[in-house]
């Protein structure tokens, strides 16, 4: 089969395409034809050596996310069959036209919505759930702020935010990417450089904040939780340290801070996530309340254009990787 393979720590251009064998599955596994695979940035800190995969996962080829038809089945998987059109989060391996991944980590893909689409949605989707509504307990009628609001965790916290109820807030770097949050149900979207986040929300204030930045947004982000309020981190971004950050007013707001890392989670633990998006989120996605945003899609060869478009932060939605079947 063909992949893309990271040849060795670096830019985009160490993404090749090579000839693989077809990875073996095992028992409780499927392997899947890949239609389309996301890209997402734990993919660009891979490929320049920060971020290794967990043991077992293939350790070259990225790609966390994919969409496309039941190849094969292991011997003790019965809630899939042959044919079956699947999206599935992995732990890597995805930028191929084959992939393997345990059976209780996928999810059926609803008629309307196609393999690109459904390709852009497993990691997405399962970091925002996890995040915002079993970390950060967001309930509706509170308030939510998302940083990047334009890019792939940004468009799905939106717009499940709004759906279960909240009042919801975004940052973004240019207006364009502001009207864009607010097509898809931001209250208000903040362009980070030309204004302070913090100064627009004072008067508002925050319950749950999903900062995927770091830095100097630490101290700002606590000064506009509310009581009770939780912060939860996805991504440094910026910086994994701040300066500022005032721990008298943590204990004075009973705030909570926390955050998680998916990649590395054992099997049991994204199989009941897996269930939590089914009976939560897919009801959403099939009525059409939320949907994918689609930015750009390339060929699989097309990698490491892939990669400098990511890394470019142009993209408003996500990018996506085809294989042409």
């Amino acid at each position: 089969m063909k992949a893309v393979v990271i040849t060795k720590p670096g830019g985009p251009e160490v993404l090749e395409i090579q000839e693989r064998p077809v990875p073996v599955f095992k028992s409780d596994e499927i392997l899947i034809k890949v239609y389309a695979a996301g890209i997402n940035r734990p993919d660009i800190f891979q490929r320049k050596g920060n971020y290794p995969p967990p043991t077992g996962a293939p350790q070259d080829i990225p790609g966390l996310e994919v969409a496309g038809t039941v190849e094969q089945i292991g011997s003790e998987v019965k809630n899939w069959k042959i044919g079956d059109r699947v999206c599935a989060l992995l732990a890597g391996g995805g930028y191929a036209e084959y992939a393997v991944v345990n059976a209780q980590h996928c999810l059926s893909i609803p008629k309307q919505i196609s393999f690109i689409e459904a390709a852009s949605l497993p990691e997405t989707v399962y970091t925002v759930w996890h995040n915002v509504f079993q970390k950060g307990k967001l309930q509706s009628g509170e308030n939510f702020l998302v940083h990047g609001g334009s890019s792939g965790i940004g468009i799905t916290a939106i717009q499940l935010a709004k759906g279960f109820g909240a009042k919801v807030f975004a940052t973004a770097g240019s207006d364009e990417k502001c009207e864009a949050c607010v097509s898809l149900g931001a209250d208000l979207c903040i362009n980070y450089k030309n204004e302070d986040f913090e100064t627009a929300l004072k008067d508002e204030g925050a319950d749950v904040i999903l900062d995927m930045v770091g830095g100097d947004y630490i101290p700002k982000n606590l000064r506009l939780l509310r009581v009770d309020g939780r912060m939860v981190f996805i991504n440094t971004m910026k910086s994994n340290k701040a300066e500022g950050v005032d721990f008298g007013l943590i204990m004075k707001n009973r705030l909570t801070i926390t955050g998680s890392t998916l990649r590395n989670r054992d099997i049991s633990f994204k199989a009941e996530l897996t269930k939590e998006i089914l009976k939560n989120v897919w009801p959403l996605l099939e009525s059409g309340k939320f949907k994918p945003v689609i930015y750009k899609e390339f060929p699989l060869e097309e990698a490491a254009k892939a990669h400098q478009l990511m890394e470019s932060s142009d993209h408003i939605g996500k990018i996506v990787l085809t294989n042409g079947w």
